[in-house]
């Protein structure tokens, strides 16, 4: 059985999806984007501050969801240029503890939505 997971405090889904499915003890997030969900404005110009927001965006999910980074066991990060890699996996590891950080892949891809350089999903068990 699954339980859609949805909250104000991260953006609204753009198109026929939800923030987060819960099956089980495992919650799959969807891809969060650097989308201000209080403005519904995109955070741009600054891929740190770009990074921030997405996390804040998973951390509110997680939350929704009575769990925290914690409970991470894998992330996909998604980058519109691999050379903004460093400064995006600072404020990354600012959210982990490196000794039980989730296993993760970055790739840089073409486009993402709305155009914007990064996106961030991730995998969760209680």
């Amino acid at each position: 059985m699954k339980k859609i997971i949805n909250t104000s405090n991260a953006p609204a889904p753009i198109g026929p999806y939800n923030q987060a499915v819960l099956s089980g003890d495992t919650l799959y997030i969807s891809g969060q984007i650097p989308l201000d969900p209080k403005t519904g404005e995109i955070i741009a110009g600054d891929i740190k501050k770009e990074a921030r927001q997405s996390m804040e965006n998973l951390k509110a999910i997680l939350t929704e969801a009575d769990m925290t980074f914690e409970n991470v066991v894998k992330s996909s990060i998604f980058l519109s240029d691999m050379n903004q890699f460093a400064h995006v996996n600072e404020v990354y590891a600012s959210y982990f503890n490196s000794e039980t950080a989730p296993a993760r892949e970055t790739v840089e891809v073409a486009n993402l939505p709305k155009f914007v350089n990064v996106e961030i999903s991730m995998i969760a068990v209680r």
